[in-house]
């Protein structure tokens, strides 16, 4: 097939069998690739009720059509799983260059079955395959084992890897790549490590059949030719995702001190300016990126270098933990990485903790002396390494706070930032209604890459309930994510506005298949409804409870910045999700009626 490896690699890692299959035609007509990919085998493959950290449950790694190609930002690739910090559905996403290598080893998917017996790593080199032994690289950070392959294996050689935080099942584990990209949310790390893999590398040299290559050459250049006309290019370049901390927090967005407000009176010290001028060494990209978002940086304080930190990683470890040091921020970034833990969620369950300390429902009996104030530099050092080795409190806090918050009780679940146990990313939703309700429906929990919607609240009035906004929320999370499946950036069209319209002709001389958006958006709706049907197979009892947010966001209004006093009513938030279940053609209780997966194409799979 054109734009496909062509194959499906699965690794029964109890046995050790290795086999490959056909990438089947309908599986591409309908799901295309990467993201779509792994919400089909995971919905289909593994049993209902599956231990997220059985043997049954399965990680799925794959590809695009456009993944390996001179496609602005096409190094994307996903990871999807059974989530052991959620129950449901667990999706990421990584950039770098580990998916162009899958597709030139011929691969669409690696589908890893099973439980090892012992560490071991996945060695591909185009058509051969082995499950090599790893037991001298269990335990070591991710850092000194991606170096170790690339000094072994070569430079050619991509790897993703797990660190010491998915070795002692933290749920909330990324898998690492490239020295700092991660697949970071949901314990998709977790699950590598429960199966005893430490590693995948990966090395092809085969050629991805394109349908026209002419067309594909003027396509790809019309594509790059926007980028570098983009009049946004240069701010984006220099700051990368940096460049939102200050427009963050100014409007209210910023998550202050476990999201108690959205501006923080130390943000300069964070800002990507700031960061820029003290920390950052050059920029870098993923395969095939005209505009490197990535921040290779250096901290003269803590003496390391690290990439990034990027947003996301600045809100959740700076100012949502009180700290207003980018230097500090870095160094935090790079325990996480290297220790392989989700800065976001570690960063949630930090500052969970910090505000039960001030508060008193922790105590330095629970802390191990720790004084975990908001603030407290070395405290959040010190709680970052016990979360990864599971110590002390750090093994209430590496359950993911939706649980540890059950456990401790004494009113702790209200401040407990999550939505269907995914800890919240960097925006602090008081009064933004459209990203309120992405962040209530979002297909893994509480994330804002499927449905970045602020914008729009800006744009139309922060406070309004109105179908127009339901209508955009739900239109973002059927097109944005599609770029999850074609395996490409969607940052070109968010941050530098390409036409979207330009992505089509590339697609159709890659493949040879005419698609439209309006039938891409249809995917990105099939996909949408079959995860949401297998939260629901998976969870007894799931529905619009699932779907509610902390209670931060409409019962405590921020006493402080841009959304001070503002808050979203708890009427308004039942309105948001009954606007938005009718839609969806959901029922009440947030369910897909059997019309809409009809008109999917979805019956006979769910059935």
């Amino acid at each position: 097939m054109n734009g496909y490896g062509g194959q499906i690699l699965r690794v029964n890692l109890a046995t050790g069998k290795i086999t490959k299959e056909p990438t089947p035609p309908d599986l591409v007509r309908d799901f295309i690739g990467g993201r779509g990919f792994g919400a089909y085998f995971l919905f289909k493959e593994v049993p209902t009720n599956a231990d997220p950290l059985g043997p049954a449950n399965k990680l799925i790694i794959s590809s695009g059509p456009l993944s390996g190609l001179m496609i602005p930002g096409a190094g994307k690739c996903d990871f999807t799983t059974k989530s052991p910090l959620t129950g449901g559905y667990a999706s990421a996403s990584m950039g770098g260059h580990f998916t162009a290598e899958i597709k030139y080893a011929g691969l669409d998917s690696i589908i890893l079955e099973g439980i090892s017996p012992k560490p071991v790593y996945l060695f591909i080199d185009d058509d051969k395959v082995e499950l090599r032994d790893a037991a001298d690289l269990w335990g070591k950070g991710t850092i000194a084992v991606e170096k170790h392959f690339k000094e072994k294996l070569g430079e050619e050689f991509q790897v993703a890897v797990i660190g010491p935080g998915g070795e002692n099942g933290v749920s909330y584990a990324c898998i690492n790549h490239d020295f700092g990209r991660q697949a970071g949310r949901g314990g998709v790390g977790t699950v590598m490590g429960v199966k005893k893999v430490k590693a995948v590398v990966v090395h092809g040299t085969k050629s991805i059949p394109v349908a026209d290559m002419e067309a594909y050459r003027k396509a790809g250049m019309a594509l790059y030719k926007a980028c570098k006309d983009a009049e946004g290019l240069k701010d984006w370049t220099r700051y990368g995702t940096t460049i939102v901390t200050s427009w963050c927090d100014e409007v209210g967005a910023l998550p202050t001190r476990n999201f108690s407000a959205g501006s923080f009176e130390g943000g300069k010290g964070l800002y990507g300016q700031t960061m820029r001028e003290k920390i950052v060494i050059t920029d870098k990209g993923c395969f095939g990126c005209p505009s490197p978002c990535g921040k290779y940086s250096r901290s003269k304080k803590y003496n390391i270098h690290v990439e990034g930190p990027e947003y996301e990683t600045i809100g959740l470890m700076g100012s949502n933990l009180g700290i207003d040091d980018i230097e500090a921020v870095a160094m935090a970034n790079l325990l996480c990485d290297d220790l392989g833990i989700d800065t976001i969620s570690t960063g949630n369950a930090i500052g969970w903790a910090m505000e039960c300390y001030e508060k008193g429902i922790l105590t330095k009996k629970d802390t191990d002396g720790l004084e975990l104030k908001f603030g407290n530099i070395e405290a959040t050092f010190k709680l970052i390494e016990k979360i990864a080795r599971r110590e002390g409190l750090g093994a209430l806090l590496a359950e993911g706070i939706k649980r540890a918050s059950k456990k401790i009780g004494q009113g702790s679940e209200k401040f407990a930032i999550h939505v269907k146990g995914m800890e919240q990313s960097a925006y602090a939703t008081h009064n933004a209604t459209a990203m309120l309700l992405a962040y209530m429906t979002c297909d893994v929990g509480a994330h804002h890459n499927r449905s970045w919607a602020i914008t729009y609240d800006l744009q139309v009035g922060r406070d309004k309930v109105v179908p127009e906004k339901v209508a955009r929320v739900i239109w973002l999370q059927n097109f944005r994510p599609m770029f999850d499946v074609l395996g490409g950036c969607r940052l070109q069209w968010v941050e530098l506005g390409i036409d979207r319209d330009l992505y089509c002709p590339a697609l159709e001389a890659i493949t040879g298949v005419q698609r439209s958006w309006e039938d891409l958006e249809k995917v990105g709706a099939r996909i949408w409804n079959l995860t949401r049907m297998y939260w629901g197979r998976e969870n007894e009892g799931f529905g619009r409870q699932w779907d509610m947010p902390s209670p931060r966001f409409y019962e405590e209004a921020p006493k402080t910045g841009a959304t001070k006093g503002q808050i979203t009513r708890f009427e308004d938030v039942n309105k948001l999700l009954d606007m938005y279940y009718e839609q969806r053609g959901w029922t009440s209780d947030g369910i897909p009626t059997a019309a809409t997966l009809e008109q999917l194409g979805l019956a006979k799979l769910v059935a």
